[in-house]
């Protein structure tokens, strides 16, 4: 026990007890269950609450052994007391997803069968207008495992080297070639699958047998740029270390008068939307006249072609059965298209890549819901790294599966047609599948990652935890516990469940925060978990703050089960 102290007003305090951590009601009873008369849980009752309650099946004796060991205290008693079981189950060592899994998705299918984590405008500092351009958070995301990097490439002032850039904006500009040489430094710090490069190619001909030498230059072996158009994407596995271009194919650049005026009569009718300049807005149907003069040693460089078609949407989403290509949708493109062409979109994610990038209007970084992409097999969905928000969160939860490689195996539901050619319809009235069923116990750690009078200057923080489903409409749900007054280790034990109809697609979203009652809920950390790598049982949870860093201390103790 000890106790705090906070000042109210000048001349009162006001004290408070601080108790230690202890065991809630359901992990004392499970503890009298597996120990014996005189309350000490043995090496081989510790084996059996592995498998039959935290439903390791392929835990060992040793197992067993290791966590006595670890938090057995007295070593004659050759077993756990309860304060030893408390703390081994609510320890950083007990984590929600099972770090021996590690990769172990099917990594030997073409690339489209995969969801891959994707960066947008990579370079970018902050907003999307006026921030610093730099590798610095190109390195930060390739160290978390992002595997699509994209840089907007332009002509500098002299027209005469590469610039990348966020253009028509005041974004301060970074070299081409430190982006390139700082790619291939980090490019498998954290994980050893490929890497795509996306470039936004706003270039002369001379530029771009410019940017094809310096990328040949930078990166050699490391290449992956193949001699034909590709029929099928390769796997990750096949791809291990190497690095991809994506971009359209290299046209003349036009510089005479109708061509500008023409242009600039476009630039001014995209005013509204800044970043919907960017992407495959021309046919990608190459003219043989232009092509005489494009860029052929850039050209040969793109591994991954992109572009739309001359028509609508259905041209856009054909399916080429002799090409593979990616196509890119902005926010309200996807949006739109969902309603009409659904199908068409899932059929073409089946063989070829989709990159939805945000809409213009996100000037601050924020980023938009990724599940709309998701659900009809969008591969690509590209974020704004340093948009911190509940998307982002989504985005972290989603890519800490498959041992947070940046490719997560797509479900079979999108990558298969049923017996009638049907494909998958993500707001259809599906049966429930399983149902998730969590306990949420306590929380602890705030008191040592947090200044005493940072949630609240006057008494203890009043935290309570908000849990929601993220995925198909059908299993998005929201649910909270109660709120418990002026406690830092707060006590809830409650109850929820989920039923889910597509559990494959299903994120868990944790947030916990700290009520006010007469201001906004005070942010106390977040995290959100892949349901299909659940651990069943009893496990500590860390959470996360703003940004996506793991806190020091703060965890839950959280019990999963599917039922």
């Amino acid at each position: 026990m000890s106790k705090q102290t906070y000042k109210v007003g000048f001349f009162f305090r006001r004290q408070f007890t601080m108790a230690a951590a202890e065991a809630p009601a359901d992990i004392k009873n499970l503890f009298n269950r597996y120990s014996d008369d005189s309350g000490v849980m043995s090496v081989q009752n510790l084996h059996r609450f592995l498998i039959e309650i935290q439903k390791e099946k392929n835990a060992s004796l040793e197992n067993a052994e290791a966590i006595i060991n670890n938090h057995g205290g007295d070593s004659n008693q050759k077993g756990l007391q309860l304060d030893g079981f408390f703390k081994s189950l609510f320890s950083d060592v007990n984590p929600p997803l099972d770090p021996k899994l590690g990769i172990h998705h099917d990594m030997t299918a073409p690339l489209s069968h995969y969801y891959i984590y994707t960066g947008h405008n990579s370079y970018l500092t902050g907003n999307q207008l006026s921030s610093d351009c730099s590798d610095v958070p190109i390195i930060q995301a390739l160290q978390r495992s992002v595997r699509v990097i994209e840089l907007d490439i332009w002509p500098n002032s002299d027209k005469d080297d590469i610039e990348v850039l966020h253009g028509r904006t005041l974004t301060a500009p970074v070299a081409l070639i430190k982006c390139l040489r700082s790619i291939k430094e980090h490019a498998f710090s954290a994980s050893e699958y490929p890497v795509v490069i996306t470039l936004e190619d706003h270039l002369t001909p001379d530029l771009q047998e410019k940017v094809a030498e310096m990328i040949t230059q930078t990166f050699g072996d490391m290449l992956f740029s193949p001699s034909e158009s590709l029929k099928e994407l390769p796997s990750p596995e096949s791809l291990r270390k190497r690095v991809m271009i994506s971009t359209k194919p290299p046209k003349e650049y036009l510089q005479s008068k109708e061509v500008k005026e023409k242009d600039d009569t476009k630039k001014e009718a995209e005013q509204d939307d800044v970043d919907e300049e960017e992407d495959e807005d021309e046919s990608d149907e190459e003219d043989p006249k232009l092509e005489k003069k494009a860029a052929s040693e850039y050209k040969r460089l793109i591994a991954i072609h992109a572009g739309k078609g001359k028509g609508g949407l259905s041209d856009w989403l054909r399916v080429d059965l002799n090409k593979v290509r990616r196509l890119s949708l902005s926010e309200p493109e996807l949006e739109k298209a969902v309603d009409t062409h659904a199908k068409e979109i899932i059929r073409f994610t089946q063989q070829n890549l989709l990159r939805i990038y945000p809409k213009g209007i996100r000037v601050d970084s924020s980023n938009y819901d990724p599940f709309v992409g998701w659900m009809h097999g969008a591969q690509m969905i590209a974020f704004n790294m340093q948009g911190y928000g509940r998307s982002l969160w989504l985005m972290h939860g989603m890519f800490r599966a498959n041992g947070g490689c940046g490719y997560v195996k797509k479900p079979d539901l999108l990558l298969k047609a049923g017996p009638n050619n049907e494909v998958f319809n993500p707001t259809a009235n599906l049966p429930v599948k399983t149902t998730l069923k969590v306990t949420v116990y306590m929380g602890d750690g705030w008191d040592k990652d947090f200044d005493q009078t940072h949630f609240d200057t006057y008494s203890p923080p009043d935290f309570y935890t908000k849990l929601g489903i993220a995925g198909v409409p059908a299993d998005e749900v929201k649910k909270r516990t109660k709120t418990i007054d002026d406690n830092w280790i707060p006590s809830w034990d409650e109850q929820f469940e989920f039923p889910l109809t597509v559990p494959e697609l299903a994120l868990l979203r944790i947030k916990v925060l700290d009520y006010n009652l007469s201001d906004k809920d005070e942010f106390a950390g977040q995290t959100c978990l892949p349901v299909a790598e659940l651990r069943q049982g009893i496990r500590a949870v860390p959470l996360y703050d703003r940004k996506g860093e793991k806190y020091s201390s703060v965890k839950l103790l959280m019990r999963f089960e599917f039922i």
